[in-house]
Parts: structure tokens; sequence; C-alpha cells
């Protein structure tokens, strides 16, 4: 069972500048030779679903209500509000504050459109990329957010982030430079596949410079406090270890933004966190939170008939939200010399009773 809260080379040329205005031209721009492509959103293959004047997502309700409460569980506990750390146990959820230059669509597998950037300019091969930033974005705290936020993020991630962050930015990142206040190019190492970087670097979360400089955070330790992001949630209440609350930022600038139209509209997000799996069902069972996605196929099947279910308090669905099944299933390790038998192998998948489960 699914289901889902609406809510992962060719460089500019070095050429001698005889004025001022040609040196500007060449540092501002992709090279004239290219044939440099601008729009509101990239896909790795084929086309955007999406055409630059839609106006939401096709899945979502445009004029949905806002306001009430959604509540889920955690699994064990947390010690940190710091999701991008190696240190301490982040809270679930604790990336909701941040957001990216790029931001991908739920009925599309490869489709990326403008959240933070308005559009995007690149070259065919890809090599390169210029986003053009939104002047209104703006973070938490009503500073702005601008190119030096971006270059600053890349540099933080690339330095002190999460190997598999600096893995990425190390090996095929070249450099991130601010054009202007809201203008950034990032250029792509030679040699490197370059169909996905685009997307790569536009999906990087970013962070505020300003906070970081003013007060004195190291990015690499863990901490309760989060820093200011620029999404639509912000941080209630947390009680460590036990729950998470979020709140709505009713002055979150993006909230107007054709890709979020229709989202991001319960007031709260409750978190409550259970030691396992079980006393987590048991917390559903007994109303401590409100949505699960259930994902044993023996407890879907023989376990939700719970007074809460007969009375019609709660309820049991399967939403068509489009996506592939996840998978469950029996791995052999065929070092082991029971298993290198393929008639053993066999027989389990005779024995396993698939219609049931």
């Amino acid at each position: 069972m699914r289901s889902f809260l609406s809510r992962s080379h060719l460089s500019l040329p070095r050429r001698m500048a005889v004025t001022t205005a040609i040196c500007l031209a060449v540092a501002t721009s992709l090279p004239a030779s290219a044939d440099v492509i601008t729009a509101h959103g990239i896909s790795t293959f084929g086309e955007l679903k999406y055409g630059a004047d839609f106006q939401h997502l096709d899945y979502v309700n445009p004029d949905a209500p806002k306001g009430g409460e959604i509540s889920l569980w955690g699994f064990g506990s947390f010690d940190s509000m710091h999701p991008y750390s190696t240190k301490g146990r982040s809270g679930q959820y604790s990336s909701i504050f941040f957001e990216s230059l790029l931001e991908g669509s739920s009925d599309e597998p490869d489709s990326v459109y403008g959240l933070v950037a308005e559009s995007l300019e690149y070259p065919e091969d890809r090599s390169e990329v210029i986003f053009n930033m939104r002047p209104e974005a703006r973070f938490s705290d009503g500073s702005p957010l601008t190119a030096a936020d971006v270059v600053f993020s890349y540099e933080v991630l690339r330095d002190k982030g999460l190997p598999s962050f600096r893995a990425v930015i190390e090996k095929q990142i070249e450099s991130a430079e601010a054009l202007g206040p809201h203008r950034v190019k990032f250029t792509f190492k030679d040699g490197v596949p370059t169909r996905d970087l685009p997307q790569t670097v536009g999906g990087l979360p970013i962070f505020s410079k300003a906070y970081y400089e003013t007060s004195g955070a190291d990015f690499e330790e863990s901490t309760l406090t989060p820093a200011i992001g620029s999404g639509p949630y912000v941080l209630e209440s947390i009680d460590v270890g036990q729950q998470i609350i979020y709140k709505r930022n009713p002055d979150y600038w993006g909230k107007d933004l054709p890709i979020n139209k229709g989202r991001h509209n319960f007031d709260t997000i409750r978190i409550e966190y259970f030691a396992d799996y079980n006393s987590a069902f048991e917390g559903f069972k007994a109303g401590t939170y409100t949505f699960r996605s259930e994902a044993s196929s023996k407890i879907w099947a023989t376990a939700y008939d719970f007074p809460a279910i007969e009375k019609g308090w709660a309820v049991k669905d399967t939403p068509p939200d489009g996506t592939l099944a996840s998978g469950q299933s029996f791995l052999f390790n065929l070092r082991r010399e029971r298993f290198q038998d393929i008639r053993v192998r066999k027989a389990i998948g005779m024995m396993f009773n698939f219609e049931w489960s």
C-alpha cells in the first residue's frame, strides 16, 4: 500500500578582454557560439510536461483549503535539527526549512521546474548552467535570498557537507559564481556526464550566508536550532527524541508560485516518535497520530480491523498516486552453502504464499 503527503564540457573562452564591456559580457553570459537554451525547467530525458505558462500541477487542487494539522510517526529518536551534518540523528522532515533553485513534480520521473530560480540558461551539451533567480525570494526572517547565498551553500556543502554531497560536488562541479545579485552560474568539469548536472546543482539546498556569519554556527556540528531557510514551514516546537511540530509560515514568499499552488496546505505538521514499528502501529490505532503509510503487506492484510476502522473513525485506502509500487523480497546470500543449490531457492519460492501476502 502506498500513500503520500502533499508536500534529491564547454568552458567560457579565455580571451583577452580589450574593453571593460567585453569583459563583462564574457563573465555574465554563456558563449555566443553555443546554442543557448533558456527555459523555465529542464528534463533529463524527453520533454517537459508543463509549459512555461502553467498555472498549477495537474495533481493538486489549486483551491485546496488551508488549515488543520497532519500528524505522522517517526522511527526511533532524534537529537538534531540539522539534516546536512554527519553528527547526530536529524529529525524527520528537518530539511523542510530549505529550498532549492529547482523543484521536481510528482507526475514526471525526471523533470524539474523553477522554484527559487525563475529560469535557467544552458548550452546543448549542458556543460554549464546559469540560473536567473526570483528577486522576491526571501528567507523566513525576511532577508533576501541572493546568488551569494547559493554560492555560499555550494561551498559549505563542498567543504563541510555530507559525503554524498561532497562526492558529487568534488567530482563533477568545477565552480560556482555569482554573476549578479540574482544570477548564478555553475560550470561542470570536463569529461564528466552532464545530462543531469543542471538538475543536480539546481537541487542543492540553499542556506543563508548571513545567518552563518552572524550566528557563528558551525555547519559541521549537530544542533537543535535549525538554520534559517526559505521554505514554507518553520519550527514551532520540539520535545527532543519524542515530538516535532512544524508550522506553516504565513509570510512564505513563494506561496503563489505555480509550482506551489495547492500545496503546503496544513497549518501544522506533527511528528510523534516511536521506538519500533509495532509500537508505532499501536500508536496509530490509539489515535496518537492521524496519517500512516503502511509498508508491511502482512499488517495491511490482517491488522487493520481495530475499532476505529470498524466505526469509520479511521479510513483504510490506497490513494491512486500514480507511482510504482515499492518491492518486498527475500534476498539469498549465495555465499551460504545451504542456498547454493538452486532447488532450495526454488522450493522456498514455491512455498511462499504470494496471493495471501
